[in-house]
């Protein structure tokens, strides 16, 4: 099948072929951005290193992620999602296997950064290339199979992390990405369609204060528990740094807002309420998912005993329940008001945060762990679909890019804010529940059940941490509620499909 060039998407045109290609890539990037978890001591007796240095295999990666999204969300604008996304792969592959081979910690966190930049490169084209070829009353479906993708992807992570390690070695983490990124670049290459570009201008002094910006928040954020949110080195405190980054966050707002030219982020996408409040809405899902996940793998390693592949199967119901109700819930978002959909997903999400941190006992039995997970599945299948669609039904096919890169830059800033939150509401309840363990000496080997002398308090204190995603999730929630109904879904409640196309 040749590449297939197209300007105007009609109804003759199938698009589903084109996104299952693009999803591999993006199941792939999505991935490794919790598979290192597991191999932490592997690496660590492997390369001869120690946990600071190793802890930056996986922040080297996120920070090269995040940052760039803003600036590779409008490359795909000027020069075609398909030709930006395959670039990005190249990279990714290429990295993946330098990550595989190299002998040095120094190397390998190189390579990471590497890694990061091609999965900058590829993420906002998958949803770049929904907008542009599904028309809005047939974008629930689609965004339901790149939610159900990114939802799975990171809780796949530990499990195939802990599979690989414990048989083939912690290089195969990476290793594999290489014969996953040849299939998915020939799938690309022959399924993606070649958009029409937008040549205009780029804007250079947008792209230098957006980068510098994101990288002091995104940094001084993510590194802030690592320095005790002090000085970093004798040169600058964390704050102050973040302080720093959000002044020229400023500065590029106000350049975008005053300069002639075309801008990096067109800010009148702003004006469109649902956008707004989509963005407010994914934010808060990226930081409660993360924040989940971290204390509830130490209480589920530490007080019962299990392994790292063994406790990352306790998110095997969320992850099962949120494929088998993707498909049916992307169809309800085609039909329905976005605020009932997605207010019912943040709305059972908290809830099933809050019945997990009751749950988490000591003596709990595993069935009563899995009841709230398998909710939890719940949430996920009626969050990502109707704010990932919602964000982009009214979107200008020559901004999908710049959209598209606005909305996983807050997905993924949400995402660090969690991780940076949920590690310093930790700290303060060991303080106050097992100080003991406040200074950080939890368990050194995976797999080793705590004395239960100090499995009752450090219990308590994990179970109070998953409480934090749960009340951010109620800010979700109010966003939500504000939604407005779609342009396409106020001419009829249900259009037949020319009607749909032509919306």
């Amino acid at each position: 099948m040749a590449t297939r060039h197209v300007v105007d998407i009609d109804e003759t045109y199938n698009p589903w072929p084109a996104l299952w290609a693009m999803v591999i890539g993006f199941f792939m990037i999505l991935v490794d951005s919790t598979i290192v978890s597991v191999a932490t001591p592997a690496i660590m007796e492997g390369l001869n290193t120690d946990v600071n240095a190793v802890i930056w295999v996986t922040s080297a990666y996120l920070l090269a992620y995040a940052v760039p999204l803003l600036i590779t969300g409008r490359l795909g604008d000027r020069f075609g999602p398909k030709n930006v996304y395959l670039i990005g792969l190249v990279i990714f592959t290429v990295a993946s296997l330098w990550c595989a081979l190299t002998g040095t910690i120094e190397t390998l966190i190189i390579a990471r950064v590497a890694q990061g930049f091609g999965a900058a490169l590829m993420t906002p084209q998958t949803m770049a290339v929904i907008t542009r070829t599904f028309p809005p009353a047939r974008r629930g479906s689609a965004m339901a199979l790149w939610g159900a993708t990114a939802g799975v992807a990171t809780l796949v992570g530990p499990i195939l992390g802990g599979v690989l390690v414990d048989s083939l070695g912690w290089e195969w983490i990476f290793a594999i990405n290489v014969p996953v990124g040849v299939i998915a670049f020939v799938l690309a290459w022959r399924l993606v369609p070649t958009l029409q570009t937008h040549t205009h201008s780029f804007d250079w002094i947008g792209v230098v204060l957006s980068a510098i910006a994101m990288f002091c928040i995104v940094f001084g954020i993510q590194e802030g528990e690592k320095y005790d949110w002090g000085v970093i080195n004798g040169i600058i405190s964390v704050p102050g740094l973040i302080i720093f980054g959000l002044v020229v966050l400023g500065v590029f707002v106000v350049w975008q807002a005053r300069m002639s030219g075309e801008p990096l982020v067109p800010l009148a996408i702003f004006k469109d309420r649902n956008f707004s409040l989509a963005n407010i809405a994914i934010s808060t899902v990226g930081f409660a998912i993360t924040a989940m996940a971290f204390p509830f793998i130490l209480y589920a390693q530490a007080v019962r005993g299990l392994s790292p592949t063994t406790s990352a199967l306790l998110f095997a119901p969320m992850a099962i329940v949120l494929l088998l109700l993707a498909p049916g819930v992307g169809k309800l978002v085609d039909k329905f008001h976005p605020r009932y959909i997605a207010g019912f997903g943040l709305a059972t999400g908290a809830i099933s945060f809050l019945w997990l941190s009751l749950a988490m006992t000591p003596d709990t039995a595993t069935w009563q762990l899995l009841l709230p997970m398998a909710l939890l599945g719940v949430a996920n299948a009626f969050m990502w679909a109707p704010l990932g669609a919602t964000a982009t039904r009214n979107l200008p096919m020559t901004s999908a890019g710049a959209g598209a890169g606005i909305y996983n830059t807050t997905r993924q800033v949400g995402a660090v804010l969690g991780s940076a939150g949920v590690a310093a509401l930790i700290q303060a309840r060991l303080s106050a529940e097992a100080p003991q363990l406040a200074g950080g000496a939890v368990i050194d080997a995976a797999g080793q059940r705590m004395p239960a002398a100090l499995a009752d308090g450090f219990a308590t204190a994990m179970s109070q941490a998953v409480l934090l995603p749960a009340g951010i999730l109620v800010i979700g929630f109010l966003a939500v509620i504000f939604f407005a109904r779609p342009a396409h879904a106020q001419a009829a409640a249900k259009p037949t499909p020319a009607e749909a196309l032509a919306d």
